[in-house]
């Protein structure tokens, strides 16, 4: 059974990955566009300003290329750095626990991005088309270069 699921861990973190990305760029199109709900239960943010604006940003173009595949690794540093000051700039003042000061989503994105930093974007992502290509030729000029010992 191990022998299966570590089969599938690729697919499975791909569908992570979507399924993460997806819902951090809907928090973002929420406070940029009002959709969803809006920011704050109504309304967009307004542009420019700082945090909510730039987080917003972040959110929409970051979940997005972490939903797709596409430099998913820098899109989730940049995503998971921004969580983190959400959450020690916005949240934790509030008071010390995430189910105290509302900050669950963001310490919980703040996370999951940076697991996928590790991971990288599993199957089903452009990096990986890109990285296959890349990994092939680096194979195939090792195999041809002789080792001297």
């Amino acid at each position: 059974m191990t022998g299966r699921l570590n089969s599938a861990q690729p697919y499975a973190l791909g569908l992570f990955r979507i399924v993460i990305g997806l819902l951090f760029a809907c928090h973002g199109a929420a406070s940029l566009f009002g959709v969803l709900g809006g920011a704050a239960g109504g309304g967009t943010v307004d542009a420019g300003t700082w945090p909510g604006w730039y987080a917003a940003v972040i959110q929409l173009v970051g979940g997005s290329l972490v939903a797709l595949g596409l430099g998913t690794r820098a899109a989730a540093f940049i995503s998971s750095g921004s969580m983190a000051y959400a959450y020690f700039k916005v949240h934790q003042p509030e008071a010390l626990w995430p189910m105290q000061n509302g900050g669950e989503a963001s310490a919980i994105f703040c996370w999951t991005m940076l697991l996928l930093v590790f991971t990288g974007s599993g199957a089903l992502g452009i990096d990986r088309l890109f990285g296959s290509r890349g990994e092939s030729t680096a194979k195939a000029e090792s195999e041809r270069t002789p080792v001297a010992a």
